[in-house]
């Protein structure tokens, strides 16, 4: 009999997550499962005390991850609606799911449940045919830690931010060295990420860049992608970076630097009785 329990540490699941990220047909998008998941509710599956599975729901109660081990007896598809149709008192409530079209089975599972699904973002990688450019015309430096509140406050200033949340994460981002900047004079044009996994998909890098309202529509964007894809392959990575499905002009600039998108993010609404 199987029996769901709340996860209250996440090196309890670390094998399962690496067979789930090892059935995906490409990586994963960087910001989803490195950024959301880990402050997402975990809960494992247990057969005879032994844990064969795991799911994680964010704090709007949308599904991220599903996985069950095929050595479970348990059959996925019925543990699965269990879940969505909301008959998990340890679980609770399950609006829906987000879920790539790199994860097939996953994405299966919540297709059988679904009433309606919306493409959320697109999943970008470096093309094939892409030739890396040496001499990308932009001035770029890895941020400092002297240039935190600045940087905070241009990203707030751009992209709405929340400002408690981006000092952490730009905090991680600068200590690690994987937070690029631009400047005019004094000024912060554009910002750049590239950001290493520690875990699972290490062959990879996820970019994300960011350009002051006052700079857009003059190529800065692709500079950007551009100088960031070098930064990754010159250390035998392979970028990856995703965006919003109605972020045009970010969608543009990834197609001039030379990435291709093959794979999307869905929304998807679960029944509800």
């Amino acid at each position: 009999m199987l029996e769901i329990k709340k996860v209250e540490s996440l090196v309890s699941i670390s094998e399962l997550k690496g067979q789930f990220f090892a059935l995906a047909t490409a990586p994963l998008d960087g910001m989803w499962h490195f950024g959301f998941v880990p402050m997402s509710d975990h809960f494992g599956f247990y057969e005879d005390q032994a844990l064969v599975g795991y799911c994680c729901i964010n704090a709007d109660r949308y599904m991220l991850q599903y996985y069950l081990s095929p050595l479970a007896k348990t059959r996925s598809r019925e543990l699965f609606t269990l879940i969505a149709q909301q008959n998990s008192a340890v679980i609770g409530t399950v609006k829906g799911a987000f879920v790539s079209t790199t994860e097939p089975e996953y994405l299966s599972l919540c297709l059988d449940n679904s009433t309606k699904f919306v493409v959320n973002s697109l999943m970008y990688q470096l093309s094939t045919a892409s030739i890396t450019n040496s001499d990308v015309e932009i001035n770029m430096a890895l941020a400092t830690p002297e240039m935190l509140v600045p940087l905070v406050a241009f990203a707030v200033e751009s992209i709405g931010a929340p400002e408690q949340w981006l000092t952490g994460y730009y905090s991680n981002l600068i200590q690690r060295q994987e937070l690029w900047v631009s400047l005019k004079g004094e000024h912060i044009i554009a910002t750049g990420e590239c950001r290493k996994f520690d875990d699972y998909q290490t062959d990879f890098v996820d970019l994300g860049m960011i350009v002051a309202k006052n700079e857009r529509g003059q190529g800065i964007a692709t500079k950007v992608l551009g100088y960031l894809i070098n930064v990754a392959t010159r250390q035998g990575l392979k970028p990856i970076c995703s965006t919003e499905s109605d972020n045009v002009g970010a969608q543009k600039a990834m197609v001039r630097a030379g990435l291709v998108s093959n794979n999307r993010l869905i929304q998807i609404e679960f029944i509800q009785d």
